[in-house]
């Protein structure tokens, strides 16, 4: 285990994705996903990770297990998770106690009752009774060489109630040797200014170091947690993506940005910050949960600017509609274009697509006024960033990038006696001066078009073979003469090294389908670095 990179011990930057965070609706964590965030989070350089309740369930038992094993953590101590021994009985003979011990685990975290209601209805013992079992299980498992945290659930609401008992609670912990003292709005109903104001209070009146875990059921959690840092808490508990309970819980990566970039406060190792982004994705997809794009600080949108006016801005410096640069955690400006884009927008963004315009006003004229006429229409470039580089670099050469032309396409629907369906479709193009004509099945007459274009393409363009439709989003957009509608498709693929959306709009799901596909393929030989001409 490597201490290089190990920051002092003046402020804990606690993970509790394994355990609290995998208490979200959705999130089921095999022992190998557990490892794989372990991985992660010990990359981005936290403190601590509560790994789990060894003892409570054999898959927490087995990832600290092979966690001693197979992890060799740069960054982060492993901690176990459990309770104080049960009322009446000794620490030293409670079995979960032992097996937080087993679990060989170098730091435990205790959570003890601070509510005095909680203390009498749901453990039925005497808040004295409580006060021993803390003591007790604390000075135990300190005497046996392990760091001890103590959470104290329900403390503000306890609090609110008994102040004197949930303080005692505090004292009890502290004196018995828990390094830390975490103070936990279990039920997530705290405001920032009444955090500040209860941990102020307790850091005065105990003496103990204090943490604060906050989940997130006002919308407030980040906000508490920055707020007990203020009132003096060393020691914040968070969970990467926000995942917990009910809504969730503080949120780890706007919390540490805003220790580092607003606090000033050294809480990773020197350049984990920029890994932020990477980090928070890569969760993502171990828990199978589709990235938050408006998340802050690292979701796809953070950073991405609409408006004709913040667009005019950035063109002059970016930092006047942009808090920070998001290259320092890892992620991008992006210019959206839309019916909102004026000059400066399609001008940002030809740069960020590499396309030199010139300075030509006429030229990024004509591609506002085109891309007004389509959005109107229905079609959105937002969302179709291959499709509007194909807009862009048509205006730019005075005529549409077309490595093939498309004939003919038909796609049948047909039913049959039986109640079974079968899909066919045909498609007549012409590409390098040779006529071909493919006809393909599908589950559907889109997917049976896509078949039978790749069929068709790949005859002559190879590269092809690696494209993948790995999305298909379709909107009725209302209609303006009676029952008339139109149909807009969204359409990502992927060549295996990225993805990119195009979008086609038509007054049926088909058409407005082949418009996608169209558009998806000859992105796809532009990037696969294809010559048009040859």
């Amino acid at each position: 285990m490597s201490e290089t990179s190990r920051l002092d011990d003046s402020f804990h930057v606690f993970d509790t994705t394994l355990r609290d965070g995998a208490q979200r609706e959705g999130i089921n964590l095999t022992v190998a996903d557990k490892l794989a965030i372990a991985r992660h989070l010990d990359d981005f350089g936290v403190g601590f990770i509560e790994g789990g309740w060894p003892g409570a369930n054999p898959r927490d038992t087995e990832f600290f297990a092979r966690a001693k094993d197979e992890i060799d953590f740069r960054n982060a101590r492993l901690v176990a998770f459990g309770a104080t021994r049960r009322a009446g009985a000794k620490a030293a003979e409670d079995p979960q106690v032992k097996a937080l011990l087993e679990s060989g685990a170098e730091v435990i975290t205790l959570v003890a009752k601070s509510h005095d209601r909680h203390v009498e209805l749901a453990l039925r013992t005497t808040l004295e009774e409580n006060l021993e079992m803390v003591r007790d299980t604390v000075s135990h498992l300190s005497a046996q060489g392990r760091r001890v945290f103590v959470d104290c659930e329900h403390f503000f609401d306890g609090y609110r109630a008994n102040p004197e008992y949930a303080k005692a609670v505090v004292r009890a912990a502290a004196e018995a040797g828990a390094d830390v003292v975490v103070l936990c709005d279990t039920n997530g109903g705290m405001l920032p200014a009444q955090v500040q104001a209860v941990v102020a209070t307790v850091l005065a009146d105990t003496g103990a170091r204090l943490g604060i875990h906050a989940q997130d059921d006002t919308g407030c959690a980040v906000a508490n947690t920055l707020a007990a840092v203020d009132a003096g808490a060393t020691h914040v508990q968070c969970t990467a993506n926000g995942y917990g309970e009910r809504v969730g819980n503080a949120n780890l990566f706007p919390v540490v940005a805003a220790l580092e970039l607003k606090y000033g406060k050294q809480v990773l190792p020197e350049g984990r910050l920029r890994e932020m982004t990477r980090i928070s994705h890569a969760i993502a997809e171990v828990v199978n949960l589709t990235p938050s794009t408006h998340q802050p600080y690292v979701g796809l949108s953070a950073f991405a600017h609409k408006a004709g006016l913040h667009a005019s801005a950035i063109k002059v410096d970016p930092d006047l509609y942009q808090h920070i640069d998001p290259e320092r955690v890892g992620n991008t400006m992006r210019m959206l274009v839309s019916d909102m884009a004026g000059r400066a927008s399609i001008e940002l963004k030809g740069k960020e697509l590499g396309i030199d315009l010139g300075g030509d006003r006429e030229l990024v004229g004509r591609v506002v006024e085109r891309v007004k006429e389509r959005e109107l229409k229905g079609y959105t470039y937002e969302a179709a960033d291959a499709s509007f580089e194909l807009l862009l670099r048509a205006e730019v050469q005075g005529r549409p990038l077309k490595y093939f032309d498309v004939e003919s396409w038909r796609a049948i629907v047909e039913d049959r006696p039986d109640g079974s369906h079968a899909n066919e479709a045909t498609v007549k193009l012409w590409a390098k001066g040779e006529r071909i004509v493919a006809t393909a099945e599908g589950n559907g007459p889109v997917n049976a078009l896509d078949r039978a274009l790749r069929v068709a393409l790949e005859k002559i363009y190879p590269q092809l073979g690696s494209l993948e439709l790995v999305d298909y989003k379709v909107r009725i957009l209302e209609g303006r003469h009676g029952t008339s509608s139109t149909t807009r498709v969204l359409i990502s693929t992927s060549d295996g090294k990225g993805e990119w959306s195009t979008v086609g709009v038509a007054d049926n799901v088909i058409a407005a389908s082949w418009q996608a596909l169209e558009d998806a393929y000859t992105y796809g030989l532009l990037r696969a670095a294809v010559d048009p001409a040859a």
